[in-house]
């Protein structure tokens, strides 16, 4: 028994019981660092060394409510790696701040994960990749929805032929708006400032469906982006755009991408039609489901996503690990350079009224 035991355990893959991965933190201006603390006692496979941030006071409301020890704390973020050595720094800065801490994280060669989008513009997107590409470390986006077992099913319902070849995909994505809901006065303030989160609820959310779609179409460039966005509510949004819709042509197929800071209630869902079959995700596991031949559709509940990509801890740690390559995936930086085009032509349409062309992108 005992040496089949042992057996077994020498093929279970090696992010299941190795040493943890040491990860840090950069920023703690972004109210999902949140659920980064809240998750990380679940996670014996990820030890925190380092929290980096210019502002005690946002160290000592997270140090309360967590209860971190003050060894934790750097304002450096060079000097917290120096002394700390992570395999990883886990962005939370503004948007904006992105490209520098990925720059310095390189430097050390210490790879990223940042929260979604990838960054504010096309060009930013192009000089991440180019500094990855150099300093051979890996630059991930986390997104929630990267995490839905719905979402999953869907693309799976698409893959294997069930739903036919794809003809429409329409995301919805958002809340009330941030202010509405109560986000951190810290993340107002940047999410609400276009030079550091890019634009407003075409950005914030509009990022989701963007993803979503580049992942469906298999990385594939949309021929073209045409967006509109509203200022439904100025006097809270006064230097932002509050809704949005996106609109990408493929072609044989097209993407409907609507964020909002301005719906009744939260949602994170979407609808894929092929052919023959739609699939609607409702929720984080729910899928509504109707193909060729079917009278009714079907509600029901998507399998459990699988280890190594069922939550962004367990993800990264494989991918530091080397037992999952990050290529063509949600939170992958080939499509995530991919969404970064879309997003930053779909600003210059609903800045223009026009529909922006695109090409695909050469890779470097």
């Amino acid at each position: 028994m005992g040496l089949f035991l042992i057996a077994a355990l020498a093929f279970l893959p090696r992010h299941l019981h190795a040493d943890p991965i040491k990860v840090a933190i950069v920023g703690l201006e972004h109210g999902h660092v949140e659920g980064f603390l809240r998750a990380l006692p679940k996670h014996s496979d990820v030890q925190l060394v380092g929290i980096a941030d210019a502002d005690p006071a946002l160290f000592a409301k997270y140090s309360k409510q967590f209860n971190l020890p003050e060894t934790l704390f750097f304002k450096s973020m060079a000097n917290m790696i120096e002394v700390r050595r992570p395999q990883a720094v886990l962005v939370y800065t503004s948007v904006g701040e992105h490209r520098h801490a990925i720059e310095i994280a390189a430097q050390y060669g210490v790879s990223v994960m940042v929260e979604k989008p990838l960054t504010i513009s096309l060009d930013d997107a192009l000089a991440i990749r180019r500094t990855a590409n150099h300093y051979k470390i890996q630059v991930l986006v986390n997104y929630e929805t990267t995490w839905y077992a719905s979402n999953r099913a869907a693309y799976d319902a698409l893959q294997n032929g069930s739903l036919g070849q794809v003809r429409r995909i329409v995301v919805h994505d958002g809340h009330q708006g941030p202010k509405e809901i109560g986000v951190p006065p810290e993340f107002l303030a940047w999410l609400t400032d276009p030079a550091q989160n890019g634009a407003g609820a075409l950005y914030d959310f509009g990022c989701y469906g963007v993803d979503l779609a580049t992942w469906l179409m298999h990385g594939e460039t949309p021929l073209t982006v045409a967006a509109i966005v509203n200022h439904d509510k100025p006097e809270i949004y006064s230097k932002v755009d509050d809704d949005s819709t996106i609109i990408l042509q493929y072609p044989h197929a097209q993407a409907v991408i609507q964020g909002s800071w301005n719906w009744p209630f939260g949602r994170k869902d979407m609808e894929v039609y092929g052919a023959t079959g739609y699939a609607i995700t409702v929720g984080a596991d729910k899928v509504r489901m109707r193909l060729a031949n079917q009278n009714d559709e079907n509600l029901s509940t998507a399998a459990a996503l699988k280890q190594p990509e069922n939550d962004s801890l367990t993800y990264l740690a494989a991918v530091l690990g080397q037992h999952l390559r990050p290529r063509g995936d949600l939170s992958a930086l080939d499509t995530n350079v991919i969404v970064m085009e879309i997003l930053d032509a779909a600003r210059e349409s609903a800045r223009t009224g026009r529909a922006v062309h695109l090409r695909p992108l050469g890779a470097e």
